[in-house]
Order: C-alpha cells, then structure tokens, then sequence
C-alpha cells in the first residue's frame, strides 16, 4: 500500500475569506508555491508495504520499501528490522542489489548468518553469557558454543517489531520483557530508518529500560557492491580510521586489550584491498572489532569501494566501534536470495557499537543502560557511484 502525503506536517498557513475568493479565479504565485510544497511532500514519502508472509506462529510480516529520486530503494521488513535489499546504480547504471538475504520469510525464521538484523538486547559475543551488575550475577543462555551471541537464540533478530512510518522514516519497535533470554528489565527499544536523496541510509537506535541492563545495537547486514551475486569481496578495498583493534582468542572473546594496528593486517588506516589482508589473517578473514579514532556523523570513518563497479559506502557513526567480518562462515551451502549459495566472504559486515563482551571489561565503552537513562546511538550509511 502506497501512503499518501500527510499535509498535517506541512507549515500553511490558512487563507482569509477574501484571499480563498482570489484563489479560485486564478492561480496566484502563493497557490504555485503550495502546489509546489504539496508535490515535494508526496515525493519525499516514497514509503510502501506489502506482506512478506506469515510466521511459523501464523502472523503476518510486512515488508516497507524506501526509495529516493537517485534510483536507490531499500527494503526492510518489521521481522527483525531486517534489511532485506539495498538497489542502487553503478557508474554505467546498471542496478544491483549489494546487501545478502533471502527471498522468503522462512530464510530469516532460520536466522544461521543473521542477514541484515538488527541484533539485540546485546549485539556481538558475552563469555559464557555471563555478567555481574550491582553486585548480582546473570547467566544467558549461551549460543555460540561457551558464549552468547547476538542476544541469544532467540534475539531481537528473530522478533516481530511493531511498525509504523512518519513521513519518510520507518520505525520500528519492540519491548523486550523482563527476563526475555534471561536478561534483566523490560527494555524497549527502537531502530529508525530513513533513506535521504543524498543517498544516505539512516539508522538510529534508542532504548529505555525498567532495571539496569547490557545493551548493544547494531545491524548485520552483509555488503557485496558488487551485487549480492557478485562473487567474494576480495577485491573491494576498504580504509577503517582506527588506531587499536581488540584482540580475541579462539572462541572470539577479548582479553581486555586494545592492542595498535601498527605493523599487522588489522592496519585499514590507508585504504587497500581486502584480499591483501584476507590471505593473512587469521583463520582466513577479520571477524575484529576495531576502535574508532574520532567516530561522529558529520565524519566517515569507514569506507568501503568496489572499483569495478564504481559503488562506494561511507560510513558515519557515534558508536566507539565497528565490528569489521568479511563473512568467514558463509560456506556456500545456504541458498540466498535468487537461488544464490554464498560463499566464503561472499559479504562483509561493519556492525557499528560497542566492543564484544564490553560488559565484562571495565576499560570498554559503558555497556550498562539504568533505568532514567536513555541509550541512543546511530549511523549513515552514504551510498556513491
């Protein structure tokens, strides 16, 4: 369904008796102006939905198509507040979809890779899913072998959140209750989208909560610029403005350092191509976090390019972190969107937030949200080509 312009948000201000009698005789250069004004709004809401299926429980999901003047359309839908397409042109034109996915529901109800979800109540791994707050320790289920991952297995990647469009943003929302995967408080949270004309994808996360609780938003989507279908991502090139890293052990935990980049394949501080590092990281790909020198949204600290194809990503953020994973775990052997088997490091993720198991690490970004307090964070996503 197709939302019509909500005049409600546009500033008129109402006629006089004799102003209204004007108008209907000729059209004054106000009546062009708000003629003007009234189009702008319509084109400014390109917001639409359609159903995208029901879950195995039988409710119905909805899928939201943002779009702007440049050709660019994003698709999300209300199951995860799940990115499910991002179309834009290359330099010749030519449209591709550059995020990784599914073409039905039941792909996302699986959930194995976490394809463009929003992953919460805490993004990202806690060893052995275990924290103190105030004294009181808590034990989460534990997902990824010894640990937790991502909010557990059933985290708000596997939620249906509650949806709503103003104006040329989808919101979305949902309320985590108390002792939801054995975390504490009723939390609720909402992630905002909005595609802009200067083909910036928008992202804000907020969140309140009933008792203090960890906290970490992010979105996983897996990019490919050169197209979902477009093979690995070893030649893209990308450049990561952060001096220190974090280092991880086997099962991905952090010791606590915040080691330099200098002299190791972790330095992106100039921008190179990704196989360079790739074929020299452990283990065969980055799956590190990565500690950003001077993170803000009028200031990219991430850039990603696919120069065959001329796309580019910037990517702006008030998170401390982003966890850089060049999808060491696709393996081919899950079908995606077209039929597709993705490959190993068929895409990669930049999960803008907060450092892994930062809860357990007193020298990591605050990871604690307290009742009366607000968690707020967001990151642009600005699309070239």
């Amino acid at each position: 369904m197709c939302r019509g312009s909500d005049f409600r948000t546009l500033k008129l201000r109402s006629f006089t008796d004799s102003e209204q009698k004007e108008d209907r005789k000729t059209p004054t250069s106000r009546q062009r102006s708000i003629k003007k004004t009234k189009i702008e709004a319509i084109e400014k809401m390109p917001i639409t939905q359609e159903d995208f299926g029901h879950t195995k429980d039988g409710r119905l999901v909805v899928r939201y198509t943002l779009s702007n003047k440049n050709g660019m359309v994003v698709k999300i839908i209300n199951f995860g507040a799940a990115i499910t397409s991002i179309e834009m042109p290359d330099k010749a034109g030519n449209i591709a979809d550059v995020v990784l996915g599914h073409d039905k529901l039941e792909g996302y109800e699986n959930g194995r890779f976490y394809f463009g979800i929003v992953a919460g109540r805490h993004a990202n791994r806690i060893a052995k899913g275990r924290f103190v707050i105030d004294g009181k320790e808590y034990q989460l289920e534990t997902n990824n072998g010894p640990n937790h991952l991502h909010g557990g297995f059933k985290g708000f990647g596997v939620m249906l959140w509650n949806a709503s469009v103003e104006g040329t943003t989808l919101q979305l929302t949902h309320i985590s209750p108390d002792g939801e995967q054995s975390y504490p408080g009723e939390l609720t949270a909402e992630v905002t989208y909005e595609l802009t004309d200067e083909n910036i994808l928008n992202v804000v996360y907020s969140a309140v909560t009933t008792a203090p609780t960890p906290i970490n938003l992010t979105n996983h989507s897996y990019f490919n610029l050169a197209g979902h279908n477009g093979g690995t991502i070893n030649q893209h090139r990308i450049r990561i403005d952060a001096d220190r890293y974090i280092p991880v052990n086997e099962e991905l935990i952090p010791s606590g350092e915040m080691a330099s980049v200098q002299d190791t394949v972790f330095d992106l501080r100039e921008q190179v191509e990704l196989n360079d590092r790739i074929k020299d990281a452990p283990k065969g790909g980055i799956d590190h976090s990565f500690c950003l020198n001077s993170p803000a949204l009028d200031k990219p600290s991430i850039k990603l390019v696919d120069p065959a194809s001329g796309r580019s990503l910037d990517v702006s953020t008030t998170q401390p972190g982003v966890h850089f994973y060049t999808g060491n775990f696709l393996d081919g052997s899950t079908a995606g969107k077209e039929g597709v088997c993705y490959p190993r490091n068929g895409g990669l993720c930049l999960e803008t937030g907060n450092f892994p198991d930062a809860i357990n690490h007193d020298n990591f970004p605050k990871a604690i949200l307290r009742p009366g307090e607000k968690y707020l964070q967001a990151t642009a996503f600005k699309f070239s080509w």
